[in-house]
C-alpha cells in the first residue's frame, strides 16, 4: 500500500502551538521527585474524561506495562489546547518539573534536542524494530545517527468537503476545485449565511505552520535552503496571498470552531464550513461523532503551475534525559511503539487503523492493517494512494525560525499585511538567526 511513498520524503503531522516565545530549554529537564519506580507520561489521549477509544489505548498500554515491570508509568492528562497551544510543557522544563515520557512533533523536536533533554532511545531498540520503520522516518528524530523519538504514526494533509454542500450550491463533482483560483471561486459559491465556504486554520501556532508549508512547496519554495535563508521567495508571497484572499474575499472564516482548524467534526461536520483542509486523523473522528455525514476528500488545490504537495505528520513519543529514570523510559518506549512481535504489531495496527486513522510508519503494521482492508476504499484508500506520495517531512525548525514564518502567515491571514514585506521581514529575522546558530542540523 504505502510503502510506495519517497524513501526520503517521511515524517509527521504537528500541533504544537504558540511557544515559541517561551525560551530554549537550555539548563532545564528535572524530574518531579520519587524513586525512579514511577514515570510520567504527560499526554493529550488518555486518561480523557470522554474515555473515547483513543484514551482507552493509552490507558490499555500503560495498564500492559504496568503488569508486567517494576518501574511503572503514570500518565497524566493534558487537555489539547493546553498541551497543543499552551506552554504547560515548555513551564514543566523549565522550572525543572519535566516528565519522564511525553509527546513531541518533528516541528519541535529541535527545541527540546538543542535544551539537552532528550534521550538517546538507541540501547532500547532492536535492530528489527528500526528496520521495520519506513525510510527517514527515524532520521526525523535523529541527530548524529542517534535515535532520540518513536514516531506512533504518519499524518498527511488534505481538504475534506461536505457533499450536501456541494449539491445545496447546484455543484457537482466537476466543481471540486484543483486550483487556488478554482478554490476561491467555489468557495465563493459555497458561502452563505450559516456558512463559509473554505477553511484553514488561524490559530497561530506549529500546528498552522505545519498545515500552511505544502503551499509554500507546491510553488517550489522553502524556508531555508543549503543552510541559508530562502524564505523571501515568490512561492512564500504568493502562499501568504492565497491564505490572506481566503480571509479578504469573506469565504474564510477568521476563528474555527471547536478545537481549530483541524477539527473536521466540529467545522465541516457542522455545516459551518463547505471545504476544510485537515488530516487523516479526521476520517477517525467523523467515523465516531459523525458517521452519516456525506464527505470526501481531495488533495491540495495547486498555484498555476504549481505541483501537488502535502505535509506529513506524526506524533513521537519521547523520554526526559534528566527524569527519574530515563533508561527504563527508554525501554517503555521501545516496547510501546517499537515492539516485532505479534503483540507489538497488533498494538501499533489498532492504534493506527481502528481508533484512530493514520498512515502506519512500521511495514510490520502496513502488513497487518492491509490484511485486514483498513485501506481497501474510501478516504483512507485515497490518502495512502494518492495524497500520501506527494508527502514531504514535516521542517525541525527551532523556535527562532518557526516564530517568523508564524508571524509572517498571521499578519497576510489575519490583518491584512503586504505579502512581499511580511516574507522579506521574516526571511531577514531568520538570517540574522542562522547566522549564529550552533544547535543540531535543521532539516
Amino acid at each position: 500500500m504505502v510503502a510506495t511513498l519517497p524513501p526520503a520524503r517521511l515524517s509527521r503531522r504537528t500541533l504544537l502551538g504558540a511557544f515559541a516565545a517561551v525560551p530554549l530549554l537550555s539548563a532545564c529537564g528535572g524530574s518531579s521527585g520519587g524513586d525512579g519506580k514511577e514515570m510520567s507520561f504527560w499526554n493529550f489521549y488518555g486518561p480523557s474524561d470522554d474515555q473515547g477509544p483513543q484514551s482507552k489505548w493509552f490507558v490499555s498500554v500503560v495498564d500492559e506495562w504496568n503488569k508486567n515491570n517494576d518501574v511503572k508509568v503514570k500518565l497524566r492528562y493534558i487537555p489539547g489546547k493546553d498541551y497543543l497551544n499552551g506552554t504547560t510543557l515548555q513551564t514543566a522544563f523549565q522550572s525543572g518539573q519535566g516528565p519522564d515520557i511525553f509527546l513531541i512533533s518533528p516541528g519541535d523536536f529541535l527545541r527540546y534536542y538543542n535544551g539537552n533533554v532528550l534521550q538517546d532511545l538507541g540501547s532500547a531498540l532492536s535492530p528489527e524494530s528500526k528496520a521495520d520503520y519506513l525510510p527517514g522516518l527515524l532520521e526525523a528524530r535523529s541527530v548524529d545517527g542517534k535515535v532520540y523519538g518513536l514516531p506512533m504514526e504518519i499524518e498527511p494533509l488534505a481538504m475534506y468537503y461536505s457533499e450536501t454542500a456541494f449539491e445545496k450550491a447546484g455543484l457537482s463533482e466537476a466543481d471540486l476545485p484543483k486550483t487556488w483560483d478554482e478554490t476561491l471561486a467555489v468557495a465563493e459559491k459555497l458561502t452563505g449565511k450559516d456558512r463559509y465556504g473554505v477553511m484553514f486554520e488561524t490559530l497561530p501556532g506549529y500546528y498552522q505552520n505545519f498545515t500552511w508549508y505544502p503551499f509554500l512547496w507546491q510553488g517550489d519554495g522553502t524556508p531555508i535552503k543549503d543552510g541559508k535563508v530562502a524564505f523571501d521567495s515568490p512561492a512564500a508571497v504568493q502562499a501568504l496571498k492565497f491564505w490572506q484572499d481566503t480571509i479578504q474575499n469573506k469565504v474564510a472564516p477568521r476563528k474555527a470552531l471547536g478545537d481549530g482548524g483541524g477539527d473536521v467534526v466540529s467545522n465541516l461536520g457542522s455545516g459551518a464550513a463547505a471545504m476544510q483542509q485537515s488530516g487523516i486523523w479526521a476520517v477517525a473522528d467523523m467515523r465516531a461523532k459523525a458517521k452519516n455525514f456525506k464527505y470526501g476528500i481531495i488533495p491540495h488545490p495547486t498555484p498555476s503551475g504549481g505541483k501537488a504537495a502535502t505535509d506529513l505528520g506524526g506524533w513521537a513519543f519521547v523520554a526526559n534525559s534528566k527524569g527519574k529514570n530515563p533508561e527504563a523510559a527508554a525501554k517503555f518506549i521501545a516496547w510501546a511503539l517499537g515492539s516485532t512481535d505479534a503483540a507489538g504489531v497488533e498494538r501499533q495496527r489498532q492504534w493506527n487503523t481502528v481508533v484512530k486513522t493514520n498512515v502506519p510508519p512500521r511495514k510490520s503494521v502496513q502488513a497487518a492493517a492491509d490484511a485486514k482492508g483498513a485501506f481497501a476504499d474510501g478516504a483512507l484508500k485515497k490518502f495512502v494512494s494518492e495524497i500520501a506520495p506527494t508527502g514531504k517531512p514535516e521542517p525541525r525548525f527551532p523556535p527562532e525560525v518557526y516564530q517568523p514564518i508564524a508571524d509572517a502567515i498571521q499578519a497576510c491571514q489575519l490583518n491584512a499585511a503586504d505579502p512581499a514585506k511580511a516574507a522579506a521581514d521574516a526571511a531577514a529575522r531568520i538570517d540574522t538567526f542562522l547566522k549564529t546558530y550552533q544547535g543540531a542540523p535543521i532539516s
